[in-house]
């Protein structure tokens, strides 16, 4: 006998949108019935909008990824004057279990929701059932995550790996982490991987070299992280290409730093905002390369399965499962 449906609530939380769903879920099968985008700064705080798009359905469940680290059940958005009390909503919306999680655990638990066709394999490899997986997504910082199977799914273990220290590997490198050192003191892995770390890799290597005219014109407006993408994807400028192919290996060997340091044989997933829109970059090579140049554990790298998340809603997917669960 099948067990009943479950609808849940899920939410994805961020300092600029929150995306809500209700979700049926039953045994690991999810299907979304309804969702809605709000602007989180038109709110004060979450509970009116979550009344708002329940109108009258009262979920068992509910989980709520947010852009920001949990502590307690009431917490304010680390980028927005918007704040999240679990009990509240749990009360006024007649919710028995509200539970909130960081937005990148959320994306780790919406694995298990992918289908194949949502991801795109950068390496074939076996996967061991069971096995620790490795989860780390650059966009606006650098998140890392481990994923371990605990009773019948994967949990996520939350981490600030991002932070490390980077660790150039050549020349080139080396003096990019002079020059961002003197700039920042401390240089982390996110300092290079993100929105920011794009465009301070290219305005690195245009200290030097003279970008088109085009492309100085193109960055006096616009976001720079996105302009220097597509000119690089493009071929228009050669500074901007050269900055993701140094972004792509940077990615690469912090991503086979996490796979040894979680011995990752459950498979390496590369979320976030940016890898999806570099995809064409990271397959080009140059990220497995750097994933795999670890000297004696090349060999062990190469067997791994290495794949970029390419479901923009994985979160939500993943606040639904945890939900349900």
């Amino acid at each position: 006998m099948h067990s009943p449906i479950q609808t849940v609530l899920a939410g994805d939380v961020g300092g600029t949108k929150t995306l809500l769903a209700l979700a049926h879920w039953d045994a690991g099968r999810l299907r979304i019935e309804r969702e809605a985008r709000f602007t989180t700064g038109d709110y004060a705080a979450l509970t009116p909008m979550v009344r708002e798009f329940l109108t009258g359905a009262t979920p068992l469940a509910a989980c709520f990824g947010l852009a920001c680290p949990i502590s307690g059940r009431r917490i304010k958005l680390t980028n927005a004057a918007f704040w999240i009390d679990a009990d509240e909503i749990a009360h006024d919306c007649g919710i028995a279990q509200v539970r909130l999680i960081n937005d990148f655990a959320a994306i780790g638990y919406g694995l298990d929701a992918l289908t194949t066709n949502e991801l795109e394999i950068l390496q074939s490899g076996s996967i061991r059932p069971q096995a620790p997986r490795a989860l780390l997504g650059a966009g606006t910082g650098l998140g890392q995550a481990i994923l371990v199977w605990q009773n019948d799914h994967y949990e996520v273990l939350s981490t600030e790996g991002g932070h490390v220290d980077f660790a150039p590997v050549n020349d080139v490198q080396i003096a990019l982490w002079r020059v961002l050192s003197a700039q920042y003191g401390h240089v982390s892995y996110e300092r290079l991987l993100s929105g920011q770390g794009l465009n301070d890799i290219f305005h690195h290597l245009a200290a030097t070299r003279s970008p088109t005219s085009e492309l100085l014109a193109a960055l006096q407006g616009g976001d720079p992280a996105a302009i220097i993408s597509e000119f690089g994807l493009s071929c228009r400028d050669a500074i901007a290409e050269e900055t993701l192919e140094l972004f792509a290996c940077i990615y690469g060997q912090q991503a086979g730093n996490l796979a040894l340091s979680t011995l990752a044989e459950g498979g390496v997933y590369i979320a976030g905002g940016i890898a999806p829109k570099l995809i064409q970059q990271l397959k080009a090579g140059g990220f497995m390369e750097a994933f795999r140049a670890k000297g004696r554990y090349r060999e062990w790298l190469s067997s791994l399965q290495v794949a970029v998340v390419m479901n923009p809603k994985v979160g939500l997917l993943g606040a639904a499962l945890a939900a349900g669960r």
